[in-house]
């Protein structure tokens, strides 16, 4: 059982899933919408909105940022262009969008957006 259990293992490597969520976080920054798993786009939620919060933290906000994306591109855009929308808000900066099951596997997808 997983009660109060804190995050998604998500079938991966703690690795494997700190590169997924990286990557993820990258797409989203540069598109602003992406397709994923549902799973995926709740644990990317938490992830991308805590990203959000310390872009919007002003004191090194870009060292601590690029310490997790690892792209200079989205580092800058997520600190001068995107942080700056969400200065009066606290949280909430995604939302997701139940769209359909997957055929393949069954596997319910979920477009994760930025408000």
């Amino acid at each position: 059982m997983r009660h109060k259990h804190g995050y998604r293992k998500l079938s991966r490597t703690s690795a494997h899933r700190s590169a997924l969520l990286k990557n993820l976080s990258i797409a989203l920054t540069k598109s602003g919408r992406i397709e994923t798993t549902l799973p995926k786009a709740k644990e990317l939620s938490r992830y991308f909105e805590k990203l959000i919060t310390k872009a919007a933290s002003g004191e090194n906000a870009h060292r601590a940022v690029f310490a997790l994306l690892q792209d200079k591109e989205c580092t800058n855009k997520l600190v001068t262009t995107i942080a700056p929308e969400y200065s009066e808000r606290n949280g909430g900066y995604t939302r997701i969008i139940k769209t359909r099951i997957r055929r393949g596997d069954a596997a319910p997808m979920a477009i994760i957006e930025l408000v």
